[in-house]
């Protein structure tokens, strides 16, 4: 991977940047701050209501993605498996093992992601944790070896990020942590600790804030959410250390601020920028994120419920939180083409009470 010319990031970054701060924060309470009145355009929404288990006893599921006829792939973090699920057609089967995964701890098959041009290609591409890096590969289903699309990518412990998702642009756009060295985060020589914008071949997008460079945004310290809503707007989920952890709404070039911000503080003058929702760590450690109509589904780890976030075009009303306690730990929320969203649990992660029958994919149709 080529390195990043430091001088000229900084400098997009401040060119890049808006008057004024974007966001909040507060201890325990979620924290909202309005900067724009612009609204996007409504779509059916999930009925949360009426939830089904779609499939039980499954390894710590983390990636999730749809194929184009509605059956989902789900990545078990532990195994390397990648299993295929149909609404209401019987068990999981496995479809693929990706080679080479190294699990522990937080590391392991992370996100998943369905090529746009699957009819033709057939491509799925992965985040996971290798021997000595985090790394993205892509295959087809039902055999043949993966191909490396992007590697260098630090592992750790923890922070490794994971979330990968192609975005309306048709570039694939990737959520990455800092893997515990803090420093990593606002080094634009580093892919560590940014949000990164991929072709499909894993090269730095167009267009992106600086050429050759696969950075589109820094100073992150976990993003592991990662949603579009119907006006193309970016927002990210990201985890804190021990105060405050955060929803963003993603500008290419922009500095999030960690490790000199954890939550708000726009502590330089205006060269970071803050996040649109706070929550105390302990009422979320957000992990996966999607949007369906003016809503924002944000799923909850240590928080143990799945966070409901209107939409105002760049702003955000008031959080509420649904399935408080009752599901356990949540990794990942998706929507699926028919409007359903698909929701998975991770008690089985070494971190949650194991309820009989974890962890689940649960289903909520389309209102």
């Amino acid at each position: 991977m080529a390195l990043i010319n430091r001088a000229g990031l900084a400098a997009v970054v401040a060119g890049c940047l808006l008057a004024g701060c974007d966001g909040g924060g507060a201890d325990g309470v979620p924290v909202v701050v309005a900067t724009s009145t612009a609204v996007s355009t409504p779509r059916s929404v999930p009925d949360l209501d009426a939830g089904e288990e779609i499939a039980r006893g499954i390894d710590v599921p983390w990636g999730l993605a749809f194929l184009p006829g509605g059956d989902a792939l789900v990545a078990e973090r532990d195994t390397g498996r990648v299993l295929r699920l149909t609404p209401g057609g019987g068990a999981a089967r496995e479809v693929y093992r990706v080679p080479g995964v190294r699990a522990r701890n937080e590391g392991g098959l992370l996100g998943l992601a369905v090529s746009p041009a699957f009819a033709d290609d057939g491509m799925v591409y992965a985040y996971f944790t290798a021997a000595r890096d985090n790394r993205i590969v892509r295959f087809r289903l039902g055999g043949g070896p993966p191909e490396v699309v992007f590697d260098g990518i630090a592992k750790a412990r923890y922070h490794n990020g994971g979330r990968i998702a192609f975005g309306p642009d048709g570039m694939l756009y990737v959520g990455t942590g800092d893997a515990g060295e803090t420093s990593r985060a606002p080094d634009p020589a580093s892919p560590n600790g940014k949000i990164l914008r991929l072709t499909p071949g894993g090269a730095p997008a167009p267009g992106n804030p600086v050429a050759d460079s696969p950075v589109y945004s820094l100073g992150h310290r976990n993003v592991q959410g990662l949603a579009w809503d119907s006006a193309g707007r970016l927002f990210a989920t990201e985890f804190g250390q021990s105060e405050l952890d955060e929803v963003n709404l993603i500008r290419p070039g922009r500095d999030y601020g960690w490790p000199e911000v954890e939550g708000t503080g726009d502590t330089d003058g205006g060269r970071y920028t803050n996040p649109l929702v706070t929550w105390s760590v302990r009422d979320a450690s957000p992990s996966g994120m999607a949007i369906a109509g003016d809503t924002a589904y944000v799923a909850a780890l240590r928080g143990q419920r799945l966070w409901t976030i209107p939409l105002r075009g760049d702003t955000v009303g008031a959080p509420s939180a649904v399935f408080e306690k009752r599901y356990g730990r949540l990794r990942t929320v998706d929507i699926a083409p028919d409007g359903a969203l698909w929701l998975t649990t991770s008690n089985t992660d070494g971190r949650g009470d194991v309820r009989d029958g974890d962890d689940r994919v649960l289903r909520f149709p389309a209102g």
